[in-house]
C-alpha cells in the first residue's frame, strides 16, 4: 500500500523545516561548512526524507521504522541546534524558535507512531 507523504502534516511541517534550517545555517563560520552546518542539514534533511521512503513501504511494520528514523533525526537536529547556540554560532532568536518547532515536529512523530503501532 502506497501512502502519499503530502497529506501528512508532519512531512509538510518537516519540508518547511528544511527550508528554514538552510536559510539559517547560512550564518554559521565558514570553518563549519563540512562540519556542524553539514551536519544539522543533513539530520534535518532525513526527516522528511525517511517518511517519504516509509510511505513507499508497503508493510505498516516497515512504515513504521522510517516513522522511528524520522524521529530520530529531527531530535538530532533539536540537539545540534542547541549545540551550535552554545558554542555561539547560532544566535538565541533562531535557537529558541527552530528548536520550539522541531520539539512541536517530535511531538508530531510520536503521535504518528502511537497511530501506527498495533495495540499491545
Amino acid at each position: 500500500m502506497s501512502r502519499d507523504p503530502s497529506k501528512l502534516k508532519v512531512f509538510r511541517v518537516a519540508d518547511e523545516l528544511v527550508l528554514e534550517i538552510y536559510r539559517r545555517t547560512r550564518q554559521l563560520p565558514l570553518e563549519e561548512r563540512y562540519g556542524l552546518q553539514a551536519q544539522i542539514r543533513r539530520a534535518a534533511v532525513s526527516v522528511p526524507t525517511n517518511l517519504v521512503e516509509g510511505c513507499a513501504r508497503r508493510s505498516t511494520k516497515d512504515y513504521l521504522h522510517f516513522v522511528v528514523l524520522s524521529l530520530g533525526s529531527a531530535s538530532e537536529v533539536r540537539y545540534l541546534l542547541g549545540l551550535a547556540h552554545r558554542l555561539g554560532m547560532l544566535g538565541a532568536d533562531d535557537h529558541a524558535e527552530l528548536v520550539a518547532r522541531y520539539g512541536e515536529l517530535i511531538r508530531g512523530l510520536q503521535r504518528l507512531l502511537d497511530a501506527l503501532r498495533p495495540e499491545a
